[in-house]
């Protein structure tokens, strides 16, 4: 059987991909530390795999455009 990679998420997977508790991901959605998820029809809404993948490499970090590394 062949593995597929998700471009989607919901909650549950997005917390997993982040190694994060369900309720701890909720809770940085809800502060702003992480961005919301999108509502790709009424009352589903999924983040987007490649979003996630640049907020764990750093590359979706808002406002650090001018730090030099």
């Amino acid at each position: 059987m062949k593995r597929f990679a998700p471009i989607l998420a919901g909650e549950r997977l997005a917390a997993e991909l982040l190694d994060l508790k369900l309720s701890d991901f909720s809770r940085l959605v809800g502060e702003g530390h992480l961005p919301r998820g999108r509502e790709i029809a009424p009352g589903v809404v999924r983040w987007s795999v490649d979003d996630l993948r640049g907020i764990a490499n750093g590359t979706v970090a808002e406002g650090m455009g001018d730090v030099k590394w």
